[in-house]
């Protein structure tokens, strides 16, 4: 890997990206450089999935101009705080987390350090250093036992079924705290299934190629009979960046009678981006096949503790407020994350 970029001066446009070597801050971090915008990127370079992957997209980004990058974990406090007196970023995208349902029953203590401990961190550095705008990272396993469909901004998400979706919710509320007495306005992302090229290697599409072009059967858990919100990461770096650009101001409709959990008298909002098209596994795995021009062998399994039915976006308010709604059919995304992937590891 190629050494960081010297750091540039400090103040101007500068975006902050934390987790910049991760699916979701390096595409962002990408499309902000290609739109002249100068981006500072952080990430830890973590083992939760291969460092080659993280270290590739790094390198990318490093041959860019504008793009300076500083390896930093998210519960190093000092480290936080004086990147923030240093580079004194106007607008934050904290993308970095510890990921994954799954793993959160194994090492749950990662994700007290990274999502909570670390996001405490982002937040006093927003605090302290008069930044316009907080975007991060939530999750559409917030929504945890929730049935009704689609899942909407407005609905109550008290029920979490995963120590990761509980972190997430808990990201929400520290958040509404900060700007409600910082003033810090603050917009939280529930993010549903992204998938697309430079994606993390423990999602089921990126699992499943693998498998099926290495010749070993795929786990399909709870028979097939699931159903995701898959979004492309072209649609989300589109959202993200439409939102970035509007910060919230408090809703002055607010009923503290009948509280909603979207807004808030304070600069806080809450946004579901998801393609707004549930399809099954099964789907899935069908149009991945086509991709592939080969046929998967499937081992259905049960449920997984902490997996959830079905995932389905309302993205009402996304498309009020900043006229976009995520729209790549499932069929083109898988062929563009395939020949990523063929391209990638030359196969």
């Amino acid at each position: 890997m190629e050494d960081p970029l010297p750091m540039s001066s400090p103040g101007g446009n500068r975006v902050l990206v934390t987790g910049a070597a991760g699916f979701i801050g390096y595409h962002l971090s990408r499309a902000l450089l290609e739109k002249g915008i100068p981006v500072t990127g952080i990430d830890n370079l973590n083992a939760y999935y291969d460092v080659r992957l993280k270290e590739a997209r790094l390198t990318r980004l490093l041959g860019i101009p504008g793009f300076e990058f500083e390896r930093m974990d998210l519960a190093d406090r000092e480290a936080i705080s004086s990147l923030f007196r240093t580079r004194r970023p106007r607008r934050v995208l904290h993308m970095a987390a510890q990921a994954g349902v799954r793993y959160s029953l194994e090492k749950p203590e990662a994700y007290v350090e990274s999502n909570l401990s670390g996001f405490l961190n982002i937040l006093e550095g927003c605090r302290h250093h008069e930044v316009d705008h907080l975007v991060y990272a939530s999750s559409s396993s917030v929504y945890g036992a929730n049935t009704r469909m689609p899942f909407s901004i407005h609905h109550n998400v008290d029920h979490p079924v995963s120590l990761y979706a509980a972190t997430k919710k808990s990201n929400e509320l520290m958040a509404h705290a900060y700007s409600h007495l910082f003033r810090i306005p603050t917009t939280g992302l529930r993010f549903f299934t992204v998938y697309g090229p430079w994606g993390r290697p423990d999602m089921a599409l990126y699992l499943f190629t693998r498998s099926i072009l290495e010749g070993r059967p795929i786990d399909v858990f709870n028979e097939g009979r699931m159903r995701r919100d898959f979004t492309y990461v072209d649609d989300i770096v589109e959202g993200v960046l439409r939102v970035l650009d509007r910060a919230p101001v408090p809703n002055a409709d607010w009923n503290s009678a009948e509280p909603d959990p979207g807004s808030s008298r304070a600069p806080y909002r809450i946004y579901n981006i998801g393609n707004d098209h549930p399809v099954e596994l099964m789907q899935l795995i069908r149009c991945l096949e086509q991709a592939l021009g080969r046929t998967a062998e499937k081992r259905f399994l049960p449920m997984q503790p902490g997996d959830v039915l079905e995932t389905w976006a309302n993205v009402d308010e996304l498309v009020r407020d900043v006229g976009f709604h995520p729209s790549t059919p499932i069929e083109e995304g898988i062929l563009r994350f395939v020949a990523w992937y063929r391209d990638f590891h030359g196969v």
